[in-house]
């Protein structure tokens, strides 16, 4: 972990703990269309509808993780520019219980109101049935959902970034060769989708649970996982759960909006759901990409703030913006020019093929943004200044969003519902440049 924290080149130390999480971000967005291509070959659209209609709920599930994940992470990251190791690894254990926890009783509720969540979510008649089908399994894979998410950022927040990524891929890529056993070949649909993505999560947790043993035979004091070292107090409780929560609910927020977005699109059939559906997954692209470059320097920039090393902490943010706007840049190229010919990989028919790519287009216009309100987010949780990261998200998920999806769907109808994206994140990114410019000023922080 040091001799990536003290990487003298500021390039190098983006790309060292960037990439990694890219990588594990993009076996995620290629899980998801592994998930929706092999739905699609049942050439029913209200099953691909009814993954779109269930994907807010996993989002939620994860957003649970991320009290303790994100929450536990960012404190410990500053513990560790602090040079405290042993405080970092009560946090750390701490965290993974509490993850645990969560997550059985998340199973238990999840199963007891399964058919209400189902048509929350924007199922009707002609999807409820698969839109159950797949909540079901996703609920009883529900702990190691949450433990598996969570892992990921506390592994990135000690030093483990290869075990981080290894464990996120190899979850990524169990999910996908089950996809093509349970759909492909035994026919299961929307619950074999479910299934894979659940047991997927099962093998991340488990490699993540037989790393944090390893390393306790070792004498970590970083990764303690045994029930003695378990011993939480009122303020450290209290630490990561208020940067924790503000991080769960962007990932909430997140989810409503898409919610209400579902509904929105839900007003003009199956088909609209399904061709926003797929044209989400390809934006998606860009959009996770972007979330794990800067997750995956968020460590580093609170290490910098716990260390007042503040030129290293501008730097990072600097150049992980200019190259986010720049990947961003290239997929909106690739997506105006190509949005039909990647919506014929998953779809036959020609209208449904013309819509895709049309969605694709008007979605991918705000993926240049993604560079600067995803860094934005990541750089105020790496503080501990959660209230200006939730305000962020709130800004992009509800205050704004929701509006926007309603005025734009009055105006211009279904066109409108799908431009809204773009045109939110054009407006955010602007009050994004003022609130960090206003925060530099305002640091009290000063370089060693």
């Amino acid at each position: 972990m040091a001799s990536v924290f003290e990487e003298k080149n500021i390039s190098k130390a983006i790309m060292r703990v960037g990439l990694p999480a890219m990588l594990g971000q993009l076996t995620t967005l290629i899980y998801n269309i592994a998930d929706t291509f092999f739905v699609s070959l049942t050439k029913e659209p209200a099953t691909i509808a009814a993954v779109t209609l269930c994907a807010p709920i996993l989002l939620i599930i994860m957003s649970i993780a991320c009290i303790f994940g994100m929450g536990g992470s960012s404190v410990i990251a500053r513990l560790l520019g602090e040079e405290k190791k042993e405080e970092s690894g009560a946090i750390m254990n701490f965290c993974v219980y509490a993850m645990a926890i969560a997550g059985i009783i998340t199973l238990a509720m999840g199963l007891v109101f399964l058919q209400p969540l189902a048509q929350i979510s924007g199922a009707d008649a002609d999807n409820i049935i698969y839109t159950c089908d797949y909540l079901k399994w996703i609920f009883i894979g529900a702990l190691f959902i949450m433990l598996a998410n969570g892992f990921v950022h506390l592994f990135r927040s000690v030093g483990l970034i290869k075990e981080s990524t290894i464990g996120l891929v190899l979850g990524n890529v169990i999910n996908m060769a089950l996809d093509y056993v349970f759909i492909a070949i035994l026919g299961w649909g929307t619950a074999g989708a479910a299934l894979a993505t659940s047991l997927g999560f099962v093998c991340a947790s488990i490699y993540y649970i037989g790393c944090m043993i390893r390393e306790e035979h070792k004498g970590n004091p970083l990764l303690p996982l045994t029930p003695k070292h378990f011993s939480p107090n009122p303020a450290m409780i209290r630490n990561v759960v208020s940067i924790g929560i503000p991080g769960a609910l962007i990932t909430v927020l997140m989810s409503v909006s898409n919610i209400v977005l579902n509904n929105y699109i839900s007003i003009y059939g199956s088909d609209a759901v399904a061709s926003y559906g797929i044209a989400y997954k390809l934006d998606m692209i860009p959009i996770l990409l972007s979330v794990g470059l800067s997750q995956g320097v968020a460590p580093l920039v609170g290490y910098y703030y716990g260390g007042n090393k503040k030129k290293k902490m501008t730097d990072i943010v600097k150049y992980t913006v200019l190259y986010g706007i720049l990947m961003g840049a290239v997929f909106t190229a690739a997506f105006v020019f190509f949005g039909k010919t990647l919506a014929s990989i998953f779809l036959q028919d020609d209208a449904l093929i013309e819509q895709t790519g049309y969605f694709l287009k008007i979605l991918c216009l705000s993926a240049p943004m993604l560079g600067v309100i995803n860094m934005m987010t990541s750089y105020f949780q790496a503080l501990g200044k959660a209230v200006k990261s939730l305000t962020i998200t709130a800004l992009r998920n509800a205050v704004l969003f929701i509006p926007g999806v309603m005025i734009l769907n009055h105006f211009w109808k279904l066109n409108g519902v799908i431009a809204a994206q773009p045109v939110v994140e054009t407006i955010l990114t602007i009050i994004c440049i003022f609130m960090y410019i206003r925060d530099i000023k305002s640091s009290v922080i000063f370089d060693k």
